[in-house]
């Protein structure tokens, strides 16, 4: 940088002709002094101390120019400060190599300090100056010669790999905005550094010792230094990123009074953060911050961030900008707008937010809300929920089943949610959902105690919501979504025949029909399956077989749903989480096999009683591969060894296909379709709801 003097300062050593390793030098300066014209902003001694003292205890360095004695050339070297009293301020060399050559072919010139966004320049008279040090007094003021648009910071413990035609550069972040960074490349070899073409962009990974912070596209718009020593000047290509699929619905977003905060270590520079929220969503929000101060740089991964809310509610996520805008100007200066999506959530926080959101938009809706259980049961019970053949099947069970409703109403476990339309004290409307699969959440407990369609589509809308603000969460474990409904319910049929119908890709939403009947053991005991027959446990190569089958009629998600093959069928993962809860979810698979040939593939599930109160969780599911060679009397001698088992009288089964029934002349109690919605597909579903309510 050229001196901010018209003449330069010259300095010589002090009895240089009697001592040659003597090496401290007096200043004699010029009488040239700064130029007044510029219109600069000026500060006293006093300040200046007060800055540099805050730079020793950051552990930042300062810049002291030099320029040659005979080329016009400057070189910068990097000083640290020690504590500065007064008018003297004692400096080290950060790197002392190359001190000997500044020494004897090159001039003092001038201090530059970064205070925040500002640039000073400091002129001081140099006191002495060795190999290993320099001090100088400083001048009554300093000047203010230049400001950044947006502040840079010093950057902590950030590697960076920048990577350009499958050549790998590994170095550390010295320093960032969310405009520009610097990283340094060092220890390399000549042939790997022009390796990295200027005039190509290239791609950038920043990391800590656990996690990736930043990945994406940059300029290089300035190299300096040596071939083992490079510093790159990287400008990011994108300001906006696309981190989910987009799709049609967008997540509803709420400004909330009072305003939440949001809370976190920088990952870059280590320091603590807070922005106000000026909107949110069950899926991420918004912040604001000044332009000349921002830190949000678009990519950039938080992962750990804190939201806190009024009254002492706080909530605790990983997430990551996804853009950032010039929004306008307020009283100090421009302003911008950050993105920030939220990549993981536990469940637990997740519902904390969404029950904040839901009332918000409707003041009847409530998500996991603290229930009264008589009020629940006297409202199950009225809107025909509970019928009174059900009723005489479970009542034996009561008590166990009001335990298992405390546990999942009261204690709200991770893996059931509920979702209540209520007004006053009333329930008006109800739904469940609950993670009955290793990625599949079961639709049930559907009731309204009004005829009017606000209420059931009320909840249906709550349910909707949640499935497609949710599902991008890992801890949710939520890739389908399914529902047990009976053709013959009009209402159930719009929604969920309707959806898949409008959908119209198997792959995204798809039907299956299973006929329904309930097995009891009667007064002649049926025969265990004996040779040819036989009933096994279940090998990877029958859901292979049973895959094959089932593809060759239908491209559905069925067997992906119901963890029907062979890489989710042996995970126990989910029945260790209800038996922490001190709940009961069992889940066995057997083969039908004739002389070795695969006929037919059970899986029997086993739950607490009432946990769904259609015991669509406490069934038996026959998967019929060869329908013309499984006659029917070997069917009820295989449910019939199932019963005496696991000491049952009776058991819900489940019979797919539907045809086999009427084409074997089993007695049915009704037809239900299987629902499956995978939920990448969220954002249709909930345009079809919208369709119902409008029409």
């Amino acid at each position: 940088m050229e001196s901010i003097t018209k003449k330069h300062t010259i300095y010589r050593p002090v009895n240089s002709a009697n001592s040659k390793s003597e090496k401290l030098f007096h200043l004699v300066r010029s009488k040239s002094k700064v130029d007044k014209t510029a219109k600069r902003n000026v500060g006293s001694r006093e300040q200046l101390v007060d800055i540099l003292n805050y730079i020793n205890f950051q552990g930042s360095t300062i810049l002291a120019v030099f320029k040659h004695v005979k080329f016009n050339r400057s070189i910068r070297r990097n000083l640290f400060t020690k504590i500065c009293h007064g008018s003297r301020l004692d400096c080290t060399w950060s790197n002392t190599a190359g001190v000997q050559q500044i020494l004897k072919t090159y001039r003092f010139q001038n201090l530059l300090v970064t205070d925040e966004n500002n640039l000073l320049c400091v002129v001081p008279e140099v006191i002495s100056m060795d190999q290993h040090e320099i001090s100088f007094t400083l001048p009554d003021t300093y000047t203010e010669i230049g400001k950044r648009k947006v502040r840079r910071y010093s950057c902590n413990n950030v590697k960076v790999q920048i990577i350009q035609e499958g050549s790998i550069h590994e170095g550390s972040l010295t320093e960032f905005s969310p405009i520009t960074m610097k990283a340094k490349i060092s220890e390399v070899s000549q042939h790997t550094t022009l390796g990295i073409n200027p005039d190509s962009r290239v791609n950038i990974i920043l990391s800590s010792e656990t996690d990736t912070l930043y990945s994406g596209e940059c300029k290089i718009l300035k190299q300096t230094g040596n071939h083992r020593d490079r510093s790159y000047i990287l400008e990011p290509v994108n300001h906006q990123i696309q981190r989910f699929k987009p799709n049609a619905y967008r997540s509803q977003r709420h400004s909330l009074v009072p305003t939440p905060g949001i809370r976190f270590q920088h990952p870059f520079t280590g320091e603590k953060i807070h922005r106000k929220v000026f909107d949110i969503s069950g899926s991420g929000f918004g912040v604001e911050e000044s332009e000349e101060n921002s830190l949000l740089l678009t990519g950039m991964m938080i992962p750990n961030l804190e939201v806190s809310f009024a009254g002492g509610l706080v909530i605790y996520c990983s997430s990551q900008v996804v853009y950032r805008k010039l929004s306008g100007k307020d009283k100090i200066g421009n302003v911008v707008k950050c993105g920030l999506a939220i990549i993981d959530i536990s469940p637990s926080d997740h519902m904390k937010l969404l029950s904040i959101l839901s009332q918000v938009e409707n003041d009847h809706a409530y998500i996991d809300n603290k229930v009264d259980i008589e009020a629940a049961w006297r409202f199950f019970f009225k809107t025909g929920m509970i019928k009174p053949e059900r009723y005489t099947s479970i009542r034996a069970e009561k008590d166990r089943i009001r335990e298992s409703y405390k546990k999942l109403y009261d204690c709200n476990p991770d893996l059931a949610r509920h979702f209540i339309y209520q007004t006053d004290s009333t329930i008006k409307g109800h739904m469940a959902m609950v993670r009955f699969y290793e990625n599949s959440w079961l639709i049930h407990h559907e009731a309204t105690g009004s005829p009017i369609i606000e209420a059931r589509l009320g909840v249906l809308n709550q349910v909707a919501r949640f499935v497609h603000d949710s599902h991008r969460f890992s801890s949710l474990h939520m890739d389908y979504v399914l529902n047990y409904f009976d053709r013959e319910n009009k209402f159930s049929n719009l929604v969920f025949g309707g959806s898949a119908q409008k959908i119209g890709d198997l792959r995204m939403c798809s039907l299956d029909s299973f006929a329904y009947f309930r097995y009891q053991i009667d007064t002649f005991d049926k025969p265990r399956l004996s040779h040819p027959w036989s009933m096994v446990k279940t090998l990877p190569q029958d859901l292979i077989e049973l895959k094959n089958s089932y593809r060759a009629s239908s491209e559905g998600l069925m067997l992906k749903a119901l963890d029907l093959l062979p890489i989710t069928a042996e995970s126990r993962q989910l029945s260790d989480e209800y038996e922490k809860l001190g709940l009961k979810r069992g889940k066995y698979l057997f083969s039908i096999k004739k002389h070795d040939t695969l006929k037919a593939v059970v899986l029997l599930n086993l739950s607490d009683v009432g946990l769904n109160l259609s015991d669509m969780t406490n069934c038996v599911k026959v998967f019929v591969l060869d329908q013309e060679y499984l006659p029917q009397e070997i069917l009820s001698s295989l449910l019939s060894q199932i019963l005496r088992k696991i000491r049952q009288r009776e058991i819900p089964v489940l019979l797919f296909p539907a045809s086999y029934a009427s084409e074997n002349a089993i007695r049915l109690a009704r037809q239900y379709d299987l629902w499956i919605l995978n939920t990448e597909c969220s954002d249709r579903f909930l345009n079809h709801l919208e369709f119902l309510v409008k029409k």
